[in-house]
């Protein structure tokens, strides 16, 4: 208890660090009017107070509050996110599952699954969204969000497969003699042994993958014009950036907030489920 209370209140010092350096560095640079390396007034570093306010402000007149409007496009962007989470995860998982079991797929596919995060997000988001887009099963063609999921997915994969392989692999070589010796089968040693050796690697993989799917299903909604998410927000505050500057920002407090709360959940998670340190393990 002790422990989280000392982590509670170190997160509440960086954030009000963090939010003091922003007012001073807004405020020293008001008072000097120093332009480099860009110029500060209301429009390029808007004040807190005002990107807090803008979030209990109408979007329009007598409208919808922002702070209502954001909150609903976050759970919209979430599902996207927590669903791209879980198809990554498995295909992550599965993958590096089979590439820790044969040594030559690890030769052969490693340098593709590497390969294929230097691809640009912003450039394989519109192939895959609208590819998706025309593709029938049975009748059947995903939705719009399903279709952003995948990119969360794309992005979520790359680091569970490389901490599934590592996971896998860091199991004691001789607990998995001595289990061989008593005629465990391969099944019984990943269940037993190197699944458990596994799990602070995956969580490990899991925390980055947390945010990274946020990220993934933000960008993802650009190309398919998806209004009711985060994205869409984004695009529309920024055409009227130069008016309400504060609303922008708002948006990127609250996926921002999105985010570290899909962190916090694995984290709590992993403190539940991993207790001890993968070299005590075995």
């Amino acid at each position: 208890m002790i422990n989280v209370i000392k982590r509670v209140a170190i997160g509440i010092a960086v954030l009000v660090g963090v939010c003091a350096f922003y007012t001073g560095y807004r405020e020293l640079f008001l008072a000097t009017g120093w332009t480099w390396p860009f110029e500060v007034d209301d429009i390029t570093l808007p004040s807190l107070p005002s990107i807090v306010g803008a979030l209990f402000d109408p979007v329009q007149e007598d409208g919808e509050l922002l702070i209502s409007l954001l909150f609903k496009a976050a759970l919209f962007t979430a599902k996207e996110a927590f669903v791209g989470f879980v198809i990554g995860t498995i295909v992550g998982f599965t993958l590096g599952a089979v590439i820790a079991r044969f040594q030559m797929l690890q030769r052969g596919l490693m340098p593709y699954v590497v390969g294929s995060q230097t691809i640009p997000i912003l450039a394989i988001a519109p192939i895959v969204v609208v590819g998706l887009g025309s593709l029938t099963i049975a009748g059947w063609t995903p939705s719009d969000w399903l279709r952003v999921s995948v990119i969360s997915a794309y992005l979520t994969f790359f680091p569970v497969t490389v901490n599934t392989v590592r996971g896998l692999e860091s199991a004691d070589p001789r607990a998995i003699e001595l289990m061989r010796s008593y005629a465990s089968g391969e099944w019984a040693i990943f269940l037993k042994l190197r699944l458990p050796s596994s799990l602070p690697y995956l969580f490990g993989a899991f925390r980055i993958a947390a945010t990274a799917c946020v990220i993934g299903a933000i960008i993802g909604e650009l190309p398919s014009s998806i209004q009711g998410g985060l994205g869409g927000a984004i695009i529309n505050f920024n055409q009227y950036y130069v008016l309400n500057p504060q609303n922008l920002w708002a948006t990127n407090l609250m996926a921002a907030a999105l985010g570290i709360s899909f962190f916090l959940v694995i984290v709590i998670a992993e403190k539940l489920l991993v207790h001890r340190p993968p070299e005590t393990l075995t």
